[in-house]
């Protein structure tokens, strides 16, 4: 039997509670589909009779103060939601909170740490062998030392690191990503495919080497402006990627493997990108054996500015229905799971969570993507839904 997940809203909110102007989507089984919400203190309330989709909202000149004006039907209170949020026990006669993007494309940016980046070029040498991980680290950090968070990505410093790095061996494609003058930014899923706080999240069965990533993402609008942020897991499979960077889209881009929440935050007096560039993420997994592992991502330590992130993504492309962008992650978990030597990997039954101070709590439940709900509700059913409860007449899709 599993063991339930800590949903409460003391632990979902940030540690300033409502004082912000929070944002998300809740699936209401009366209306067979989701809703846009405002999270108040004094409840739930359904915005999507002024705003159907979360696209629709953050696209307006003013997104906060849009939401502060507008009332709406109260559905719940926060508690009795994430009640039933817990996937595994949860009564699909009554309303749970989703993922809080839906038209956006979810992108992600990777390498943007120093240490992390190491990690990736240890995956592939290692070639996505966990056992050979550990001396192919020592090797590694050996010749590269631990501290790269010093060399500016594109610099005159990181072009000379380049090249004393290609002599010896050593340069790899995510070094070049991680300090060239290029990011990576990749499609992490697809539209309306990531799941919320509570849900299940999904690793293959058949990779034995795989790991959270707990990160802040932005959500951007039609016009590339930052105009909030939130929490998501970017689930990896170590193994795969590190067999090749080929590889990439079948290690990241899986049923349930991407998870964010428990909602946004927008931006306004009380909280800004400046604030998410100090914003401490926190991780925490504790395994169905007891095993328990604690990791932190601190945002002071990014390579890459995020709204330098956010100008490379859309330099060459266009999103017209705006997206999410997670900004990458300094942890990636080192620590022997189940002998020496092994390093880290998930077992089916780990409770995940990923907890910031001005974001919230995002907590999830790994199992194996063959095994979970599949994903059935997309575009087609969305659009179908939305205009059976005439909510398309706005023309506000």
């Amino acid at each position: 039997m599993s063991i339930p997940l800590a949903l409460c809203a003391e632990r979902c909110l940030p540690d300033d509670g409502y004082t912000g102007i929070l944002v998300g989507r809740v699936w209401r089984p009366e209306l067979a589909g989701p809703s846009v919400v405002a999270i108040r203190e004094g409840g739930i309330h359904d915005l999507s009779a002024e705003f159907p989709t979360m696209s629709s909202l953050l696209d307006l000149p003013e997104p906060a103060r849009a939401v502060r004006e507008a009332t709406g039907e109260r559905i719940a209170s926060l508690d009795e939601l994430l009640a039933n949020g817990d996937e595994a026990t949860r009564d699909a006669a009554r309303p749970f909170l989703l993922a809080p993007c839906d038209l956006q494309v979810v992108k992600a940016a990777g390498a943007t740490f120093a240490s992390s980046m190491l990690e990736r070029v240890i995956e592939e040498q290692a070639g996505g062998d966990a056992q050979r991980a550990e001396s192919v680290r020592a090797r590694v950090v050996a010749q590269i030392g631990t501290d790269l968070s010093a060399v500016k990505p594109g610099s005159p410093q990181a072009t000379a690191l380049k090249q004393v790095l290609q002599e010896q061996g050593l340069w790899s494609q995510y070094l070049e990503v991680g300090i060239g003058p290029d990011a990576e930014v990749f499609s992490k899923v697809p539209v309306l495919s990531a799941v919320g706080t509570g849900a299940d999240i999904g690793v293959r069965s058949d990779s034995s080497w795989n790991n959270p990533e707990p990160e802040v993402v932005l959500a951007v609008d039609s016009r590339g402006r930052v105009v909030g942020a939130t929490l998501g897991n970017d689930v990896n499979l170590r193994d795969l990627e590190g067999r090749s960077a080929l590889l990439l889209s079948k290690a990241k881009d899986n049923n349930a493997s991407c998870a964010i929440g428990p909602f946004i935050r927008l931006f306004d007096r009380s909280f800004g990108l400046a604030d998410v560039r100090k914003e401490v993420v926190n991780l925490r997994v504790d395994g169905p054996e007891g095993f328990a592992l604690d990791g932190v991502n601190s945002m002071q330590y990014i390579s890459r500015e995020p709204q330098d992130l956010v100008d490379q993504a859309i330099a060459a492309h266009q999103y017209p229905d705006g997206f999410m962008l997670f900004l990458g992650t300094l942890f990636a978990p080192t620590q022997d799971r189940d002998h020496p030597g092994g390093g880290f990997t998930h077992k089916v039954g780990d409770h995940v969570s990923i907890r910031s101070a001005r974001l919230g709590e995002l907590c999830n439940r790994v199992r194996h993507c063959e095994d979970i709900a599949p994903w059935t509700f997309g575009l087609r059913a969305l659009i179908a839904n939305l205009s059976g409860r005439g909510l398309l007449a706005t023309g506000r899709l």
